[in-house]
Order: structure tokens, then sequence, then C-alpha cells
């Protein structure tokens, strides 16, 4: 199972330390979601990011970065859903519905389901996926390796996950809640490391 984390909606401190910092610790990938941030401050904490680690981010917003910064991936969502001109890379897309992953598995390397369990980090935003569900869904191979899980997912729950066979996690709230200033992140790191032991080694 691959590990991604998302990135809060508001900037953090040190946080392009702190992304680098996670995929030197194991995180497969990043994904950059900063809905209400302008291109030119995405911009700027990407260039803050070691260039050899960009091909491990994924873009939410602003897809003229690819210009710069060709070596991201695109993420679509309800936002932005068409993929960039002649963009030819990874992509991954957020469903909120079976059916959608249906649907969209051919053109997408990955997608999103959520919310699989209530979301830490959005308030009300419950699981839409009771467990007997995951389980047909599984059982029907509709989730499969291509399938992220996504909500309210955290170390303490990734053991429920497994035996689903989703090909990964993505986290935020259960990283980012940990992280409020530069002297956190070795708190943040350990953590990380406990995520990770739970996804390959139960």
């Amino acid at each position: 199972m691959q590990l991604i984390i998302i990135t809060p909606e508001t900037f953090m401190p040190a946080e392009s330390t702190a992304i680098t910092a996670l995929l030197m610790a194991g995180a497969d990938r990043i994904h950059i979601r900063k809905p209400g941030a302008s291109e030119a401050e995405v911009g700027r904490l990407i260039e803050q990011i070691p260039a050899r680690f960009h091909a491990s981010l994924s873009l939410h917003d602003h897809f003229a970065l690819l210009t710069g910064f060709p070596d991201l991936a695109v993420h679509l969502n309800r936002r932005n859903g068409d993929l960039p001109a002649s963009y030819a890379g990874r992509v991954s897309r957020s469903c909120h519905a079976l059916t959608e992953l249906t649907e969209q598995k051919a053109a997408a390397d990955y997608l999103f389901l959520s919310p699989v369990f209530n979301s830490i980090s959005k308030a009300g935003y419950a699981s839409a996926f009771p467990p007997e569900v995951l389980r047909q869904a599984a059982a029907d191979g509709i989730i499969d390796s291509q399938v992220v899980a996504l909500g309210g997912v955290k170390a303490d729950n990734i053991g429920e996950l497994k035996p689903l066979g989703f090909g990964g996690v993505a986290l935020l709230g259960d990283i980012w809640n940990r992280y409020r200033r530069r002297d956190d992140l070795t708190e943040v790191l350990r953590h990380t490391e406990t995520v990770i032991r739970r996804l390959y080694r139960g």
C-alpha cells in the first residue's frame, strides 16, 4: 500500500521542509492542495522543495505551474476536472461514489475514494461507506490496488483497510494536526514511521 499525504489548505511554518522530510521518511507522494492560495504562493512552496522530489508531488490547483515544474503530477477534482492541454503525465482523481471509481479507472493512475471514515480535518464530514459496503465493493473488484482510501484515515484504523485490497491510504489530519511549528516535525516524523509500519508490517 502506498502512503500519500495531502497538505493542509493553509500554509504551515516551514512547510517545504516538512514536505521534504516526509518524503525522505518514506511517504510515497505528497498532494499539494491549497484551494485558497494564489498561483504565486503555490509556486513559491514548490520552489522551496528540492527538485529531485518534484516527481513525488501532485498538484490540485493552478495547473499553469506545470510549465515551470514539468515533473509534477496532476490531481483532478470537482474544482479542476479537466487535464491541461497536452499533459501526458501521472493523473489521479477524487471520487465520492463507487460508481465514480468504475467510470474513472481507465483515465487515472489511481483514484481517491472518500470519505471512508469520519473526517479528521473537516467537521461534520461523515463516512459515506459503511463497512459492509466497502467489503462488498472489495469482493466485486471495485476496490482494488488502483483505489486509495481517504477521509478519516489514521494510524489506528489502517488495519481495517488492508484486508479490503486498497492500493494505498491518503492522510491529512492524522499528520498535520500534529504540526503547528517547525519544532513539531520530529513528532510528525515519528508518527509517520508508525503509519508506515502499520501499512507494511501490520
